[in-house]
């Protein structure tokens, strides 16, 4: 992985936010399309109590329904986390898999073992549009997991391709993207503008504060708030 394009610090500030406000936040600066960036509903978040996720992804490809070209299946040796070419960092990171057969998620592709391995790794979660098992352990461990399912059984899980670009969720992640995920899915964050999303998502957060406080006062009316909505959009 190249040079993080992007500070500690900033990931550790965009992590006090959920990915709900970082997305508006990411609006405001209309650097993609709104239906761009974030995952969609097939996936999910498997522990939504654990808190926000936020790292740099690291990618691999695999297939869990057919047989392997070599003997052996996914857990049967170290050629997949090895392909990962993961250095020691202070950066966390974040696992995305991509299940390249016909019909992702047969075999779980990440379960308790992997959990272990995955956080030895310096992962704080796992990204997949295949399935997962195991999920005692990843609570245990604090490791976030969002897949399209679960399965009790690995099949015939093995690694294709490591460090190249992914689809998953209607989502293209790249190799040392920044993504930050939460009960509501996962979101990519921009390089260019990282540094500046955590005041934008102060300022949207205070925002919905101000308006959720008036609606919950003795003071609300339609009228009143439609004046309170078009003073705070006036002051962006």
């Amino acid at each position: 992985m190249n040079a993080p394009a992007v500070t500690l610090e900033t990931l550790r500030r965009l992590g006090e936010f959920d990915t709900c406000t970082v997305a508006n936040a990411i609006e405001s600066f209309r650097v993609r399309l709104r239906n761009e960036g974030f995952s969609n509903s097939s996936i999910s978040c498997r522990i939504p109590k654990l808190p926000v996720v936020v790292g740099l992804a690291v990618t691999l490809r695999v297939k869990s329904s057919e047989p392997s070209m070599k003997e052996g299946y996914y857990l049967g040796g170290p050629d997949w986390w090895e392909r990962l070419e993961i250095e020691p960092s202070e950066y966390p990171r974040i696992l995305v898999i991509e299940d390249v057969d016909h019909h992702p998620g047969r075999g779980a592709l990440v379960g308790t073992i992997h959990a272990c391995i995955i956080k030895a790794l310096g992962c704080v979660g796992v990204v997949t549009n295949g399935s997962v098992r195991g999920l005692e352990r990843f609570e245990q461990y604090g490791l976030q997991a969002f897949s399209a399912g679960v399965s009790p059984s690995h099949a015939f899980g093995h690694a294709v391709a490591a460090g190249v670009p992914v689809e998953i969720a209607g989502m293209r992640i790249g190799p040392g993207d920044i993504l930050l995920g939460d009960r509501h899915g996962i979101i990519t964050v921009p390089a260019g503008i990282a540094p500046e999303l955590p005041d934008a998502a102060m300022r949207f957060r205070a925002q919905e504060t101000r308006l959720c406080d008036f609606c919950a006062s003795s003071g609300f009316s339609p009228p009143a708030l439609r004046r309170l909505i078009e003073t705070e959009s006036s002051g962006r």
